[in-house]
């Protein structure tokens, strides 16, 4: 293990030096045809994945020596101290009692290191190569080429003249305007419809109830590709449209891209209200009647009572979820793609694939699937990294959910 770990260190410097070359018949020198085999050249990717993970194996057995070393000083103390000092035994039975948490948070940790650590730092060093179709391994090598790829995110341009600096710009202010969109107007209008829905007097509740939870019971997915068709140039909505002489002609609801983007928010809107107004129903049951009594004797009115006493107490409990619907609306690639494909395309000259609609989720997934461009997507995959957890830990931090966790207790 530790020749083959050195061997592809060694290698990763390339990563990889030999190319591999197709085998053939070929005429020699005399004119007689000879077959030449298929020379196997080095695979740059299982290289830098051998390289990976022999350097976070070279990582852990240092830890490994450490933390043996530092047991072995405090066993010296421990003896010197004349204290008993704990058999093998022992240590295996303290983790079931003292270090039992231990126990229970190794498979957890070794799964995170897997499924996630690793994933990111390989992404981490893809984004430093030039990894792209024309350097596919096993066939061809790809070589590092610095901070390329990151020059061509914020402003550069990569071989094709697309201008990835201005698609990006673009389709960042996007996503965050559409994160901000799809967040705050499912919370707001589905707490309205909750409180409209659990308001004494109101008739129907369990009809009304129902009727948005439908939305729900329907798998997204379906209602997304049904709202597709619908609203096409040609779909059901603007065939009825037309026929009953409302517009004479079709409205672009999918194919111009401010009117499509203005779509996509309202079709969000519809099949996300009833998640918040499930949610926002179940703590407005648990809000104490006694506060409301009590602003109506102090003369406050349903206005006043909602901002200082509704609006208030479902915040501090839905916080976390709010901030987490917020990362999640960054990332949502299926509302997007299955509604709209990121489509129409951006009118941007040399601009080869990205979208008006297209979030940073779903660029990516086209660089990646398409265009095969495997730096430059690393490179926004990072950047999406950094985004969403810069945003997860400070507002969560700042919430007060969390300065003022026992108010609400």
């Amino acid at each position: 293990m530790v020749l083959f770990g050195a061997g592809q260190l060694a290698l990763f410097g390339g990563p990889g030096f030999t190319e591999t070359t197709e085998g053939g018949w070929i005429i020699g020198p005399d004119g007689t045809e000879k077959l030449v085999p298929q020379a196997v050249g080095d695979n740059s990717l299982l290289i830098l994945l051998y390289g990976i993970l022999t350097m976070i194996f070279i990582v852990a057995f240092v830890y490994a020596w450490y933390a043996n070393v530092k047991a072995a000083y405090y066993a010296q103390e421990m003896k010197e101290a004349g204290q008993n000092l704990p058999s093998a035994k022992d240590d295996l039975h303290s983790f079931a009692d003292g270090q039992y948490h231990k126990t229970l948070l190794a498979i957890p940790l070794l799964g995170l290191v897997i499924f996630t650590i690793f994933p990111i730092i390989f992404m981490v060093f893809i984004a430093f190569t030039n990894y792209d179709m024309q350097h596919m391994p096993p066939a061809h090598l790809f070589q590092w080429n610095g901070l390329a790829n990151f020059q061509a995110v914020f402003g550069g341009s990569l071989s094709g003249g697309t201008q990835f600096g201005m698609v990006f710009g673009r389709i960042l202010l996007w996503t965050v305007i559409w994160a901000i969109f799809a967040t705050f107007t499912n919370y707001l209008l589905g707490m309205v419809v909750a409180i409209l829905i659990n308001k004494k007097g109101i008739k129907l509740k369990k009809l009304w109830r129902t009727v948005l939870i439908m939305t729900v019971a329907v798998p997204q997915f379906v209602s997304l590709l049904l709202m597709s068709q619908m609203l096409g140039d040609y779909g059901i909505v603007n065939s009825l449209l037309q026929k009953w002489g409302i517009t004479s002609a079709p409205i672009k609801f999918l194919s111009d891209g401010t009117v499509a983007k203005v779509t996509i928010i309202l079709v969000n809107i519809w099949i996300g209200i009833p998640y918040t107004m499930l949610m926002v129903s179940g703590i407005l049951m648990n809000i104490p009647a006694d506060l409301y009594e009590s602003a109506r004797i102090d003369g406050a009115g349903p206005f006043r009572q909602y901002f200082k006493i509704t609006l208030p107490y479902v915040l501090h409990v839905t916080t976390p979820y709010l901030i987490s619907n917020f990362v999640g609306n960054l990332n949502n690639f299926g509302v997007i793609y299955l509604l709209t494909g990121g489509g129409p395309t951006m009118a941007i000259a040399g601009v080869d694939g990205a979208g008006e609609t297209d979030l940073l989720i779903t660029w990516l997934y086209k660089l990646i699937m398409d265009k095969k461009l495997y730096g430059v997507a690393s490179v926004i995959s990072i950047l999406m990294f950094l985004i969403t957890g810069i945003i997860s830990l400070v507002t969560y931090n700042r919430s007060a959910s969390v300065k003022n966790e026992e108010d609400f207790m």
